[in-house]
């Protein structure tokens, strides 16, 4: 399966437009909340109306919002498979610590060839596990704190 990933870089949305832009879909959301499909018509009308998914607008709000304050945003369907240079940069890890990652079954992968790849699914399930693992650590260390002060 090819990377289906699409990224707009920080500055390329008009920050302004993307802001005004946003205010106005979160505005209409809020006024029609039973709503499942939204109608989207050019603002002088003449055409007949797109008619988009609520979900589907939703995550456009989101993006719009990202950009109206400069930042940059990729989109990546879940199935979408990685190489492991994007797959580390997804979980902000070196590539090297990835593959050791890879190696050790912490995270699933095929092989294509000889190159692996990574589903962006497997990676945010690895991310929840891992997050999960860090509070626990956390909330032991506070408590053994806790038990070391009394």
């Amino acid at each position: 399966m090819d990377v289906q990933a699409k990224r707009v870089e920080p500055g390329v949305i008009d920050a302004h437009v993307a802001g005004r832009a946003v205010r106005r879909i979160k505005d209409y959301l809020m006024r029609h909340p039973q709503q499942a499909t939204i109608p989207v018509s050019g603002e002088h009308g003449g055409e007949d109306a797109l008619v988009l998914p609520r979900e589907a607008v939703s995550l456009l709000a989101f993006v719009l919002a990202q950009a109206a304050e400069g930042r940059g945003v990729t989109v990546i369907p879940s199935q979408a498979e990685l190489t492991t240079q994007q797959a580390a940069d997804v979980l902000n890890v070196s590539r090297p610590y990835l593959i050791k990652l890879l190696e050790s079954g912490e995270i699933p992968f095929r092989l294509v060839g000889r190159h692996r790849r990574v589903t962006y699914e497997a990676l945010q399930h690895y991310k929840r596990h891992d997050d999960a693992r860090r509070r626990s650590a956390a909330d032991q260390l506070g408590a053994l704190g806790q038990e070391l002060g009394a």
